[in-house]
């Protein structure tokens, strides 16, 4: 699993009858100890998971477990929105609220 932030939605109109209905998510990856931001990755989205949340991806044959991207032509997947983390201690992302390295 993967660390990310979701900066943006995809829309594609034209695309495999397999893939239907499958809302897709722009990940931006976050390095969890310094906050660092990484590349994009477009994801599936199987939690309804919105633009600004953190979340857990997978990616490769892992992406294609749960139940909205089972035997469909996926690569990644949004399986999880993280509520906080902690690192040597100190909490440095909390969904709701306190003033840490990068609360919203």
């Amino acid at each position: 699993m993967l660390l990310a932030k979701v900066v943006g939605t995809v829309v594609a109109t034209r695309k495999d009858p397999k893939v239907d209905g499958l809302k897709l998510l722009l990940l931006r990856q976050v390095n969890p100890e310094t906050l660092k931001e990484g590349g994009y990755v477009v994801a599936n989205d199987a939690v309804g998971a919105g633009v600004g949340e953190f979340v857990l991806y997978a990616s490769g044959s892992s992406a294609r477990q749960t139940e909205v991207t089972k035997d469909k032509p996926c690569d990644a997947v949004v399986m999880a929105i993280v509520d906080t983390w902690d690192v040597g201690g100190a909490t440095l992302y909390e969904k709701h609220g306190q003033e840490h390295g990068y609360a919203d």
